[in-house]
């Protein structure tokens, strides 16, 4: 029976191309499949989707997170998107035959083995946090880079799981976790006020009063001259992009602003496709089944 595993490595560099392909191509030497490299200048932060059998995913991961630490020194990098480590994040999703708690038994001997190998402290986040408050992603990365910095080794709130208690010098912490499959959705506005973006994403992110299953900031796109709405999206059935989207445009009306567009970063299940399909196309008693895709691969496994 084979088992297959996602992993999305988040790391500190989306503008250095150099850096960004040596770190990918530590990658290739393993049977996995990269799905996704998605640089973002903007954030100077790259996403990549990795999948294949337990084993070979860590191995490729593990190899790209020891040459993130050679190549990334967090005391010069600036980006939007929040951070406190070279190799930012490691969460593992199961995709085929596999179970969270595998999932989580995987993060486990990823975090144990990074941190042994380079010295840098790893926090264990979502279904593989190992206490209630370091559960929420933001919540772990609170304070960034810098703030870690002057805090583990003094707080007890930010004893790591793994490794030393006291930052890597130049490659920061990084978060290693477990989780369902997670959608990164933008969407941009036709205004360079920041203010806006940040009002919005405070209306549609939970932790202020919103929708349970969404995580958002507002970003300033300098090089475009706009501001957007990032975000990332827990639970897609649940709290579906379709419902966050109108929210966002019915916020943005009342500014008098347009959205300019929208983007996805990174992979997205067909389902979530679907959904959206569905809801702007008006179609009755649509099914999964009726894509054809879909029939094809059943067909062939």
């Amino acid at each position: 029976m084979v088992k297959l595993v996602e992993c999305v490595p988040n790391f500190s560099e989306g503008q250095r191309k150099e850096v960004i392909d040596a770190i990918v191509d530590e990658a290739r030497k393993y049977n996995v499949k990269i799905l996704n490299v998605t640089p973002d200048a903007s954030h100077n932060r790259t996403d990549v989707t990795i999948i294949g059998e337990p084993e070979e995913v860590k191995k490729a991961a593990m190899d790209m997170a020891v040459k993130a630490v050679e190549l990334i020194d967090m005391n010069k990098h600036k980006g939007e998107h929040p951070r406190m480590g070279a190799m930012d994040v490691v969460p593992f999703v199961p995709l085929m035959n596999m179970s969270m708690e595998e999932c989580i038994q995987l993060a486990h001997e990823f975090a144990k083995e990074f941190s042994e190998k380079t010295g840098v402290p790893c926090f264990l986040y979502e279904e593989a946090a190992t206490r209630p408050d370091r559960k929420n992603l933001a919540d772990v990365r609170r304070g960034e880079f810098e703030g870690l910095k002057e805090e583990i080794g003094k707080n007890p709130e930010k004893t790591p799981d793994y490794g030393p208690n006291a930052i890597h010098p130049t490659a920061g912490a990084t978060a290693v976790g477990a989780r369902e499959f997670l959608i990164a959705f933008n969407v941009n506005l036709a205004t360079d006020d920041i203010s806006i973006a940040k009002n919005i994403a405070k209306a549609v992110r939970h932790s202020s009063g919103g929708y349970r299953y969404v995580k958002a900031m507002g970003f300033e796109i300098k090089e475009k001259g706009i501001v957007q709405v990032s975000m990332n999206m827990t639970n897609y059935r649940k709290t579906p992009l379709f419902r966050v989207f109108e929210t966002i445009k019915s916020e943005a009306a009342r500014y008098g602003v347009n959205v300019l567009s929208s983007e996805i970063v990174g992979m997205i299940p067909l389902e979530a496709m679907v959904d959206i399909c569905k809801f702007y196309l008006q179609l009755d008693d649509f099914k999964m089944e009726q894509v054809i895709e879909k029939r094809m691969l059943e067909e062939m496994l």
